[in-house]
């Protein structure tokens, strides 16, 4: 039975990195996009082809279960064994200033989009007794940050649902971690003064996609299934 792991955010950044990672594992990447096709393109390209393209958006929940049953539908005795549930946004502002959709639209990406794909994609993990989670959280879920309230909020409910959902499912031999990266050297983080807050880094750098993906990888393998339940920080040393 061939292996397949779904990406969700695949087609840049952090997500592009661990589709490769996961590629060069063995696995089938399915890459996980809500509109930049081209993009998506490119890392399937960077997969070398090991993979296929499944668009949807995650904060919708019905456009999100079309397309998973879909695939099922299109691979009869097989199953999605390996989720990383990586798209999300930012739409920083103080609290005061921010307005209702931008809120939403956060929590809906991340949040939400977490509970759309996961929740579809366990029962056959727990048929096959099988299955590896992933949760992309980051430093703002775990110390909050001034003008991400609603970022901080999503990532920080994503924390505590990895944790929970772990408890869930553990007996069936399926593991639920999250990842909590510091300041990672991607889109999201252009813009951002890199030359003032690296100096509130110990290891004065941003990290690397390439880093968080080999965190995954590790999760992700035979290695890690006695690992559950848990918040890996990526931050060089940027801790509350």
């Amino acid at each position: 039975m061939m292996n397949y792991a779904l990406i969700t955010g695949g087609s840049r950044g952090i997500g592009r990195a661990i589709a490769v990672r996961l590629a060069q594992q063995g696995y089938h990447i399915l890459i996980n996009y809500a509109s930049n096709e081209t993009e998506a393109q490119k890392t399937l390209e960077l997969c070398n082809g090991q993979g296929e393209l499944l668009p949807f958006d995650v904060s919708d929940s019905q456009q999100t279960r079309a397309a998973i049953s879909d695939w099922q539908g299109r691979h009869e005795g097989e199953y999605i064994s390996v989720v990383v549930n990586n798209a999300g946004i930012r739409r920083d502002n103080v609290m005061a200033l921010m307005p209702e959709a931008d809120w939403h639209r956060v929590l809906d990406i991340t949040l939400s989009g977490f509970y759309n794909v996961t929740q579809p994609l366990l029962p056959a993990m727990q048929l096959h007794k099988f299955g590896r989670i992933i949760n992309m959280a980051s430093v703002s879920g775990l110390k909050g940050l001034p003008g991400q309230t609603n970022y901080s909020a999503a990532k920080g409910g994503v924390i505590a649902a990895t944790k929970a959902l772990a408890q869930e499912v553990a007996r069936r031999n399926i593991t639920v971690n999250a990842i909590a990266p510091g300041f990672i050297r991607t889109d999201m983080t252009e813009g951002l003064d890199e030359a003032t807050l690296k100096k509130q880094i110990p290891m004065g750098r941003f990290g690397t996609p390439e880093e968080v993906a080999e965190a995954v990888a590790f999760l992700v393998s035979p290695q890690a299934g006695y690992i559950t339940g848990n918040v890996i920080s990526i931050n060089g040393g940027l801790y509350t």
